[in-house]
Formats: C-alpha cells, structure tokens, sequence
C-alpha cells in the first residue's frame, strides 16, 4: 500500500478550510478503512503568504487532527509555486502525493480512481475537467480558447487539466531537477515521459469564500504558460514583418502611380491609418520580445523560488 500526501495550496481560505479539512480527512480514513493507503497518509496544507486567519486556522487544525499536516511559506509566491514547494516536501515523506486546491471544487472521488490507476503501473493520473458548467461563462469560455491557443502552438499539456493530479515519486524526483523559476505545471510534468493517464474530474460549485483566480491571474498565467515553453510568438512577430513590408511595398506602389497619374490627393487618412497600424505592430513586438528577455533575465539571477517559514509535522 503506498503512503499518500494530498498537498492542498492555501491563500486567504479561512472561510473554507474547516470543511476541506473535514471531508479530506474523511476521504483519507475511507481509503485507509479498504486498505487502499497506508495509516501514515495525511494531508499538507501549504499557506501561500495568507493575509487572513488560514495560517492559524492550519495550526489548530493539526494540533485537533493527526491527518493534517502544514507548510506555512515565508511570503506570497503564487499558486504555482505554493503547489511545487508542497510536492518536494511531500516528495520526502510519501510514496505518491495528490495536488488539489483546497476549495474542493474538484472530484474528491477521483482520487480513490487514481490510488487505482497509481497501482496499476501509472505514474502520473491528471484529473480532466469533464464538465466546466460551474465556472463562470467568460472564465469557462477564455480557458477552452487557451488550451486550443497552446495546443496550437505545440505544447504539450493536457486539454481542461489543471493541478489536480497524482504523482508517484519518481516523477517527483524527476519534477524536482527543473528549477526554472517561471514555473508551469501543466507544461512541465506531460514533459516528464512517465506512463500517464487521466481520470474524470466534476467541479462542484464551491461551498464557501471566493475564487482567487482573477482574469488578471488567469491572464498572467497563460502568457507565462506559453512563453516558458514556446519561441512560436517570436516566430509569428517575424511573419507580421514580412506581412507589414508587403503592405509598405503596396502604399510604395500605390504612391508612385497615384504621382504618375497626377492623382495626387492628400492622403492624410491612409498615412494616419499606416502609422497607426506599424506603431501597434512594433509595441507589440517589442512587448512579446521583453516578456522572453524577462524571464531570461529572471532565470540566471537563479534566486530561491520560495522559503519555508514553518513546517508542521505528526509523520516523520
């Protein structure tokens, strides 16, 4: 029987976390009762710099309740980042370790379908989204148009995955000699190669607080989702050139058989419309460029990605 770690990020869930709390205990105690994982199993709250009770709510939780276990971060880093400090704690301690927000919008179900998978020879089982109805329209709209857009682009990654998953150690192992720090999961781990595959994945409404998730988020995400793991937007800047020095050879010829012509009529709103038109082109250009100097530039610092502040612990 593996021994698990279900690693749950946490920003400002102090209205949500006593009932996560009490249904992935329960859950817990359901697989160990059918002997699916072992007594030792438990739970990692990760507190991701939480400006509201969430961190003491976790104190209490684990002084009350043997399964639960905390990692409080020594400031805000990100979602990303929260979910990869819990995977390389929980790397040391367990045989397979399950990611899951701690809101619960996803399946708990699915993870008894993944210990199943895990056992079946699977190193990493991705919970797929098999209805989005739950999210918000324009949420549910702009996520389907991103995993198309990447998909596009020739990133691998697995279509309507989030950070649900299961990991068994090795792929841990594996996860942990990337030290990128624009860090994407959903990019990363299909790069892994270890056997995978993928279980239904429902979302429920969520019971209490409010999403994190902001379109600002969720749109700093996608360009850091495709940036970290494409050149193709450079690629694409080239061909904008190419097509905007076709247009300026048509104005070129446009002018000269206008002044052959003696058509010659003051062209005020097509030089307005071409000037315009380049300036965005170059803006835009200039800006998708500096995204990736950016990130070299965040990259060779090689700073820490995140420091511990307090590890609480009943499993050695």
């Amino acid at each position: 029987m593996p021994r698990l770690v279900i690693v749950s990020p946490c920003y400002n869930e102090e209205a949500i976390l006593a009932y996560s709390a009490r249904e992935l205990t329960q859950l817990l105690e359901r697989l160990i009762a059918s002997n699916k994982i072992l007594p030792t199993s438990h739970v990692l709250y990760v507190n991701d710099g939480s400006r509201d009770r969430t961190w003491e709510m976790i104190e209490e939780l684990h002084q009350e309740n043997t399964f639960i276990d905390g990692l409080c971060l020594a400031g805000n880093v990100g979602s990303e980042l929260a979910v990869m400090a819990g995977l390389m704690t929980a790397k040391e301690e367990a045989d397979v370790v399950v990611s899951i927000d701690a809101d619960l919008q996803d399946d708990l179900g699915a993870i008894e379908e993944m210990i199943d998978r895990y056992l079946e020879g699977y190193d990493i089982v991705y919970g797929v989204k098999k209805s989005r109805q739950a999210d918000p329209f324009l949420k549910r709209t702009t996520a389907q148009a991103f995993y198309r857009l990447q998909q596009s682009m020739g990133i691998r990654m697995v279509y309507n995955h989030t950070n649900f998953r299961l990991m068994s150690r090795r792929a841990l192992e594996a996860l942990s000699r990337y030290p990128e720090r624009n860090l994407y999961l959903r990019g990363i781990i299909p790069m892994l190669g270890y056997p995978s595959t993928t279980v239904d994945d429902i979302i429920r409404e969520r019971v209490a607080g409010e999403s994190k998730y902001n379109y600002r988020k969720l749109l700093f995400l996608a360009v850091d989702g495709i940036t970290s793991f494409t050149t193709r937007p450079i690629s694409w800047i080239v061909g904008m050139g190419f097509f905007c020095l076709l247009i300026s050879i048509l104005m070129a010829v446009y002018v000269l058989v206008s002044y052959i012509e003696h058509l010659a009529v003051p062209g005020w709103a097509s030089l307005m419309l071409s000037l315009w038109f380049i300036g965005s082109m170059l803006l835009l250009s200039l800006g998708v460029v500096g995204q990736y100097i950016g990130k070299i530039y965040i990259e060779v610092k090689d700073r820490p990605r995140y420091h511990i502040a307090q590890h609480l612990q009943h499993h050695d």
